[in-house]
């Protein structure tokens, strides 16, 4: 499985983005799917995460009311909708998947699949 994060741009505070993370190879709809996200100088950090199915979402407080998972996988995408941006959201943005088949949440572990990064910046 290879993923694919796409979308990041330059935006004004206030404005809102949609990162895509797309997907090569069929088991990739069996896998929940962690966004996260390195800003400049700093760790990385988990944002947010969905189910196989998408059914469940979670997100970190910083995010919480503001960014929405999604995902379509007869698309093989999962989506992160970024709305009332900040400029302390500026980052590169990832996806990751977890290869637990049918997973409900995110777990990191040592054999996740990850994707070249997004980058996302925030102007004041």
């Amino acid at each position: 499985v290879q993923l694919q994060a796409s979308g990041g741009g330059l935006v004004q505070a206030g404005g809102s983005l949609r990162l895509s993370c797309t997907a090569s190879g069929r088991t990739f709809s069996t896998y929940a799917i962690g966004w996260f996200r390195q800003p400049p100088g700093k760790e990385r950090e988990f944002v947010a995460g969905c189910s196989w199915s998408g059914d469940t979402t979670y997100y970190e407080d910083f995010v919480k009311g503001r960014f929405t998972v999604s995902r379509d996988n007869a698309k093989n995408t999962v989506y992160l909708q970024m709305n009332s941006l900040k400029p302390e959201d500026t980052a590169v943005y990832y996806c990751a998947a977890d290869r637990t088949p049918y997973g409900i949440v995110f777990r990191s572990r040592g054999d996740n699949y990850w994707g070249q990064g997004t980058q996302v910046t925030v102007s004041s």
